[in-house]
């Protein structure tokens, strides 16, 4: 995610709200990944720097933990130099259905 001019605060620093955005993007994508409807049923994060103007952030999550319902999933946000700008948890919780069905996409895909 580049970071744009109409993404600063009043600091000149990224919003912590787009941050948390693109946490919550990649930790959707890797609690969804099992094709299982999951929703989240929590979130934290943590900001450890500041993301600035022209910096590209990326999210990687990392699935902690997952039983028959529930899951917790660690996403780390770095920028381009690797740096560290947050960690969010979020912890998940399984309803019924699948994102794709073996017919294709179900109403909520």
């Amino acid at each position: 995610m580049p970071v744009r001019a109409d993404m600063l605060n009043g600091h000149a620093i990224c919003h912590g709200g787009f941050v948390f955005a693109l946490a919550d993007s990649a930790f959707a994508f890797a609690c969804n990944s099992h094709n299982r409807n999951t929703l989240a049923a929590g979130a934290a994060v943590d900001f450890l720097a500041p993301a600035r103007e022209s910096d590209v952030l990326t999210a990687e999550a990392i699935e902690v933990s997952r039983t028959r319902r529930t899951g917790v999933y660690d996403i780390t946000v770095t920028n381009q130099r690797g740096e560290r700008i947050a960690l969010f948890r979020g912890r998940a919780h399984e309803v019924a259905g699948t994102i794709v069905s073996s017919e294709g996409p179900t109403q909520n895909g």
